[in-house]
């Protein structure tokens, strides 16, 4: 279902009718609402789980202009997103990149949020050599992509080391996120790193300690960079607890996605 915020935003399954509490799950940076689709029937029923296509991906629009993909307007296009929900506050779950936009909106407009669910996520990077090195690996990729294609990046991305835990995983499993990650077009994945990048993001790490509400930090064993990092800043928030999922690497929900639900619903269950 498409929804009018500053551009089309797809959300499945659509609006819910506001009669139970909403959680909303963000995707990672390639990925689409079609990679919670083995997470969200095992959430607890006792809410309503609305996926969504950020920006340059899946079914949402992917502007040529890279003004619409900074960190500044996506989290507008969620905010107007979430007004228009038949609630005031949302429990709100990210991944990797789309850890980054809930964060990030959660810092702007904290009374719009009950809880966060931060999977293998970051605040960005704080320092500026390391951000500017990113910068250019975020550029270098978007080349690549643009020169590429889709086909060859897809191949390069589900290679890196990051996902090589995802190699354990069955083959039609594996095809299956494949074929998925082919659906996506140059012009949003490109603009996506352009704009929304880490090492363009405005790092997060000041406005940690001003988050009140209750917060969970997953991250996979295997997943050492993302560990460190929710292992070093778990103590900059004022209430949020941190699970390490084992034999898991960097994508929880794909490769266990029963232990990733049954530690959501946990956490879910300690909000009542």
């Amino acid at each position: 279902m498409l929804i009018s915020t500053d551009i089309n935003i797809n959300i499945e399954p659509g609006i819910p009718s506001g009669e139970k509490e909403i959680i909303i799950f963000l995707h990672g940076f390639s990925g689409s609402t079609r990679e919670w689709e083995n997470v969200l029937p095992i959430i607890s029923s006792s809410y309503d789980c609305v996926a969504v296509d950020l920006i340059g991906h899946g079914l949402s629009e992917s502007p040529d202009s890279p003004l619409y993909y900074s960190s500044s307007s996506i989290v507008s296009q969620l905010h107007n997103l979430i007004s228009q929900l038949p609630t005031k506050k949302i429990i709100l779950a990210g991944y990797s990149m789309g850890g980054r936009a809930a964060l990030s909106l959660a810092v702007r407009y904290p009374w719009t949020i009950k809880a966060l669910i931060l999977e293998s996520t970051s605040p960005g990077i704080i320092n500026e050599n390391d951000r500017a090195a990113r910068k250019r690996n975020d550029e270098l990729l978007a080349d690549f992509i643009n020169e590429k294609g889709i086909e060859e990046f897809v191949n390069y991305w589900i290679n890196i080391d990051l996902f090589k835990n995802q190699k354990k995983l069955s083959e039609d499993k594996l095809q299956k996120q494949i074929k998925e990650k082919l659906k996506n077009n140059k012009i949003g994945l490109v603009n996506s790193l352009m704009g929304f990048g880490t090492g363009v993001m405005p790092h997060l790490y000041d406005e940690l300690n001003k988050l009140n509400f209750p917060i969970l930090l997953l991250t996979g064993e295997f997943d050492i960079k993302f560990t460190k990092i929710n292992f070093n800043i778990k103590s900059s928030f004022r209430n949020a607890s941190y699970v390490i999922i084992k034999d898991a690497g960097h994508n929880i929900h794909f490769e266990q996605p029963e232990i990733f639900a049954s530690e959501v619903n946990l956490f879910l269950t300690s909000l009542k």
